[in-house]
């Protein structure tokens, strides 16, 4: 086996454990020789994970490859650790052939400890001591001199330096702890490296299990408790829109719902009001949730209309602090403040809301945070939890490195942030709207009668952290609630809804049943209505605005034979959006429609025998009722499914920010329904 493979088989065992390090925390590395392609000799080089990476997932593109003897001569031109940052330019120099992924700031702690294999890792139970009020104490209690203290320094140079100086003191020693940080272990195979670390953490979690006491967060609050499971979900989708629209105060952001029984207990006991105003210390933790959570003080029993004003008031303050936290510290040459709202929402008896720029980022500041409630607990069992102080925090959040990290990521794309729920999402014009639009990095719940349709689809688009499958009959407002309920509970809340469910039975007016006529307008009409209602409670409650798109038809405005049910309530449909359009425009929500004609491949309707009807009516073969529609038109053109879903990212995108009331004609030219 290759050291590579070595290194990456390391990695993945190490990283697909949540007690050994959180998501895209901590790095491994590997030392060994290879031919250098232009030399022809053997050159030393270090393969790192590098900046960002995860090691669950860890590949070979994601190390950095750099030259030992170059990175060892960097400590010859050091300049001191007022500049250290200037080194993290000088790996670049470093780098050998094209160098791979970007070196993270521990890549000194790696190069310069003499040892073939390193691991650096955040565990919940390293962080516990390493976060203790007598931390270095424990660390000799547990770990003898096996495992060396190294109190908090900031990552960089200076602290590769003080660690590959206490190895070299310390032969003995098969790890350090990092004060306030986490653990670095090492050995001279990867399986020896492996081992050093899983025993460093290990014995770390025997320890608290076995030495800590029983209620480190104190007894539970009367009035603290959990509420029931179904209870607290009707909560928490009442409360999450209002906290979301609060938590996107600078700048828009999709949420996550955690009500795990680390959290649950957490915001019950007597104790948690002090821990969480102490923050977090991993600079892996804070960097993802900030230096503390905004923390609700009132008791599951509090009438709702208290907790929403509650939430307001102390979201308020918690800006208010963490302004006056940033112009506490900050200096000439530190990045602007990048936003005051909180990334983490704590309410007791219901759980936690985390947020972010997308979902992934969101669920996995809420994953930081319970590691970051695993920490305080063990802390708290063996002694007292005492985070880094608030001026190092701020070094880190603020720091040059971080800002420039941030500068490279990628431009959102235009939908980043929005939450989609598309009707009938399950086939034809739904899908393809629902694929347009997660491409353009929206999060999109597909909704569709037929439940496997809608996981069909979703699945396509990726995991949950871009889309779900919700059954929605849209004729019931019990299937409506519990599916907006659903795509609240997944992303805090909707912004975007694409009203497209539909059917058609095509009939003459006197064969055309009172049954018939119910049918399309509870579905289309009705549904519709039901649908704008009830996203329109939440669009209002975010107050960040929100678009509603209706699929209507030129049936809308065309006067086609056979077909009365269905061209009434697509008409009624386009007259919603004129008149929702006046009635919502006041709190920012623009509702616009599209006018289809013709899509005949992938749909749903005329799959189901209105193709049949209409090419009968038309005196057509039905499987060239698509050609025959194009031949009508303007632009002789057959319109596709994707040609509305384009027309849907078009009104939504950003582009037409002042239009709403508008009808799109997609139907490649009809002049007998062009709008007048």
């Amino acid at each position: 086996m290759s050291i590579v493979e070595e290194l990456l088989n390391r990695s993945h065992t190490l990283g697909s454990d949540p007690r050994n390090t959180n998501y895209a925390g901590g790095n491994t590395s590997a030392k060994g020789a290879e031919t250098d392609p232009v030399t022809g000799e053997p050159v030393e080089l270090m393969w790192v994970k590098g900046s960002g990476g995860d090691l669950g997932t860890l590949t070979a593109a994601g190390l950095a490859v750099l030259r030992l003897d170059r990175l060892r001569a960097l400590v010859d031109v050091y300049p001191g650790v007022d500049r250290e940052d200037e080194m993290v330019a000088a790996f670049d120099f470093c780098a050998h052939g094209k160098g791979g992924a970007a070196p993270s700031i521990d890549t000194a702690m790696h190069g310069l400890v003499e040892a073939e294999h390193v691991d650096h890792l955040h565990p919940d139970s390293g962080i516990a001591i390493a976060t203790a009020a007598d931390g270095e104490a424990l660390t000799q209690t547990i770990f003898g001199d096996r495992v060396v203290w190294v109190p908090w320094r900031r990552p960089g140079f200076q602290l590769g330096l003080d660690i590959a100086k206490i190895k070299a003191e310390n032969p003995q020693a098969i790890g350090v702890i990092l004060g306030g940080h986490g653990i670095t272990a090492w050995g001279q195979t990867s399986a020896e490296c492996q081992a050093n670390s899983l025993e460093i953490i290990r014995t770390a979690e025997t320890y608290l299990a076995e030495h800590g006491r029983p209620e480190p967060f104190g007894p539970v609050i009367s009035g603290y408790e959990p509420l029931p499971e179904a209870e607290r979900h009707v909560r928490a989708a009442e409360l999450f829109p209002l906290l979301r629209g609060l938590a996107s105060t600078d700048r828009h952001q999709v949420g996550h719902y955690t009500d795990s029984d680390a959290v649950l207990d957490f915001v019950s006991r007597a104790e948690h009001p002090r821990l969480a105003a102490l923050g977090t210390s991993c600079p892996d933790h804070f960097l993802r949730t900030k230096v503390a959570p905004l923390v609700l003080d009132l008791p599951t029993s509090a009438p709702l209309d208290q907790v929403r004003n509650r939430l307001g008031e102390l979201h308020a303050a918690y800006r208010a602090e963490y302004e006056a936290y940033y112009q506490r510290h900050a200096t000439p040459d530190s990045p602007a403040m990048r936003g005051a709202d909180p990334a983490i929402v704590l309410v007791p008896g219901v759980g936690m809301f985390s947020f972010g720029a997308n979902k992934q980022t969101a669920r996995v500041a809420g994953e930081f945070y319970v590691n970051a409630i695993n920490v305080m607990r063990g802390a708290e069992s063996v002694s007292s939890y005492r985070p880094i102080d608030e001026a190092e925090k701020f070094r880190i959040e603020y720091w040059s490195l971080e800002e420039a990290k941030l500068q490279r990521m990628p431009k959102p794309k235009p939908l980043a942030t929005r939450v989609a729920f598309v009707t009938g999402g399950g086939s034809g014009i739904g899908a393809a709207t629902a694929r347009r639009l997660a491409a353009e990095g929206a999060c999109v719940v597909v909704a569709d009668r037929d439940l496997t349709s809608a996981e069909k689809v979703a699945a396509e688009l990726g995991g949950s952290d871009v889309a779900i499958a919700v059954a929605a009959d849209v004729t019931s407002e019990d299937d409506i609630r519990a599916g907006l309920a659903t795509a609240v509970l997944a992303f805090g809340g909707v912004d975007l809804i694409v009203n497209n469910a539909g059917l058609s039975l095509s009939k003459p007016l006197l064969e055309t049943t009172v049954a018939d006529w119910d049918l399309q307008h509870d579905v289309m009409a009705r549904g519709s209505f039901l649908v704008s209602r009830e996203t329109a409670k939440i669009m209002i409650d975010q107050a960040m605005g929100g678009d509603i798109v209706y699929i209507s038809s030129k049936n809308s405005i065309f006067a086609g034979p056979n077909n009365v049910a269905y061209s009434a309530a697509k008409a009624d449909q386009a007259h919603q959006v004129r008149l929702l359009a006046a009635e919502l425009g006041e709190h920012g929500i623009r509702v616009n429609g599209i006018n289809p004609d013709g899509v005949v491949r992938g749909s749903g309707i005329f799959a189901s025998g209105w193709g049949a009807n209409r090419a009968a009516v038309y005196g057509v073969e039905e499987e060239k009722l698509g050609e025959f529609y194009a031949q009508r038109t303007l632009l002789k053109r057959e319109v596709l499914p994707e040609h509305v879903a384009n027309a849907v990212f078009a009104l939504t995108g950003g582009d037409l920010t002042h239009t709403t009331g508008l009808h799109v004609p997609v139907d490649a030219g009809v002049a007998a329904a062009f709008l007048r």
